[in-house]
């Protein structure tokens, strides 16, 4: 995903897909990682949370390597889709696995596991542009898949483990909370920025007449940026079980990093990235962290997870897409920043609700009526 941006006119030269359908090359992945969330808890069910990762690398590993092959517009769009599941199944099940190995220390793991995520999108980003410059555009989206091999490499070690329970326990999805939707959204909202900036930070720069490759090392810092927020989420995210502080000082900084890619994105580049990167960087972890601080049982990480991930990811799927839209229509991507700082503000009033020691107990989701499948 994070190395499509960098190349996008390479793509759009060679293969002749326009903005929206270039747009669908960030949105499918996302709206599959949305999508195929909601079945996280079913497949651990029925295969286990180990087996379902592994299975999903597998499935990452095939759509990024097909792409040496397969980088026409349909073989394109088509392993962006079976990327998105793999990693939608991984995402709807790794939290649990957390919660359940390591649920005194769930919080800062969750930061560090969103730390990799961030890493490998700044790899992509800074490398993807040099790469195809040496070889081919193919050739640099389809290498990726060599880190789902080193990943499933490790997976198949660290769940042949003695220690590693694997648990086919999973409870129905909490449909009938009005206190999971709301975290629904809240995390829809803020990928949005996450999937916006990675699909269109490099065309807009490329727009203003910058390289391909200068605008994909613009990402790559911003994405670093991202990842120095959530390593550093890890050591002080315990130091606040009101996390409201933390979250608002975020969503501050997200705001000015969105106005000064609307009122001067050149003159305000490096301050502009910087505070989008540390505030996208940490509102990532956070999302999921406070959906996470809504569990009273382990059994419940799954399906609460999948559910957040789930339809936040297929709101997120639509700003790419937006933008490619907006672009179509405007040259230019202005308005899909104010779109997103429109959405950045709604967050702000949400944060308030987010008080310590708030259960997903006192709502209408419970294990009784959520019984064990």
């Amino acid at each position: 995903m994070a190395a499509i941006g960098p190349v996008l006119d390479m793509i759009q030269n060679d293969s002749g897909i326009g903005d929206v359908s270039a747009g669908l090359l960030t949105t499918l992945p996302v709206f599959a990682m949305g999508l195929f969330a909601f079945f996280g808890g079913l497949l651990q069910r029925t295969l286990g949370a180990e087996r379902t990762v592994l299975c999903s690398l597998i499935a990452l590993g095939v759509a990024s390597l097909a792409r040496l092959y397969f980088h026409g517009a349909t073989g394109l769009i088509v392993t962006a889709a079976m990327g998105g599941v793999g990693i939608a199944l991984i995402q709807a099940v790794i939290p649990g696995i957390i919660k359940r190995d390591h649920s005194d220390k769930a919080a800062q793991l969750m930061a560090l596991y969103t730390v990799g995520i961030m890493g490998g999108a700044m790899l992509a980003s800074s490398l993807v542009a040099p790469m195809s410059v040496v070889s081919s555009w193919p050739l640099s989206l389809a290498v990726w898949g060599a880190l789902a091999i080193i990943a499933l490499i490790s997976w198949l070690i660290v769940s042949a483990s003695p220690s590693s329970a694997d648990s086919k326990r999973g409870t129905r999805l909490p449909i009938a909370s009005g206190r999971a939707w709301f975290l629904l959204i809240f995390f829809g909202i803020g990928t949005s920025a996450y999937t916006l900036v990675l699909a269109w930070l490099p065309p807009f720069y490329v727009q203003l007449g910058w390289s391909g490759t200068a605008s994909g090392l613009l990402l790559g810092g911003l994405t670093l940026a991202e990842v120095i927020a959530a390593v550093g989420l890890t050591s002080i995210i315990h130091r606040f079980p009101d996390r409201r502080p933390v979250l608002y000082t975020i969503l501050v900084m997200i705001s000015f990093g969105l106005a000064s890619l609307i009122i001067a994105p050149e003159a305000l580049v490096i301050p502009g990235l910087l505070l989008l990167g540390l505030g996208i960087g940490g509102l990532f972890p956070m999302s999921l962290i406070i959906a996470m601080d809504h569990l009273e049982k382990v059994s419940q990480a799954s399906a609460l997870m999948g559910f957040v991930q789930g339809g936040g990811y297929i709101i997120a799927s639509f700003m790419p897409f937006i933008a490619g839209l907006l672009r179509g229509v405007f040259d230019d991507l202005t308005m899909a920043w104010i779109i997103m700082l429109v959405g950045i503000f709604i967050q702000l009033l949400m944060v308030s609700t987010f008080a310590p020691n708030h259960s997903l107990s006192s709502e209408d989701w419970s294990l009784k009526k959520t019984a064990v499948a």
